[in-house]
């Protein structure tokens, strides 16, 4: 596995969960891929338009147990672990990467709450 590319996308989706970007649609706009959609821990499916205009959920979360699946040159899928501080859950994710002119964007994302506690996942 290519740990440069591992780190790589590690880094946009912790900037992805980052609270200040979370608040600014101009830096949301540079990381989600034009046709960005996501299935969120709601159960509902947010494209880029409504992430930009109506905001995305902000909370304070961290990321654990981030793995890569390249699934071609140009298309990674991502699994992690979200403790959610503020809204006190925890969630398994997972989000498809694309090269799209030269750079990584994200294409799609999904949240789904577990009740999982970071104990067994990092003992998985």
């Amino acid at each position: 596995m290519n740990n440069d590319l591992k780190n790589q996308l590690k880094a946009l989706e912790e900037t992805h969960i980052n609270l200040e970007v979370r608040k600014s649609s101009e830096e949301l706009d540079q990381l989600l891929a034009d046709n960005f959609w996501e299935i969120g821990s709601s159960g509902r499916i947010i494209g880029k338009k409504e992430c930009l205009e109506s905001g995305v959920v902000l909370t304070e979360m961290t990321l654990h147990n981030y793995e890569i699946y390249p699934l071609a040159s140009d298309v990674v899928l991502a699994t992690y672990y979200i403790s959610d501080k503020t809204r006190k859950r925890n969630t398994l994710r997972s989000s498809i990467w694309k090269r799209m002119n030269g750079r990584w964007r994200l294409y799609f994302h999904q949240g789904t709450v577990t009740d999982m506690e970071l104990s067994e996942v990092l003992n998985t």
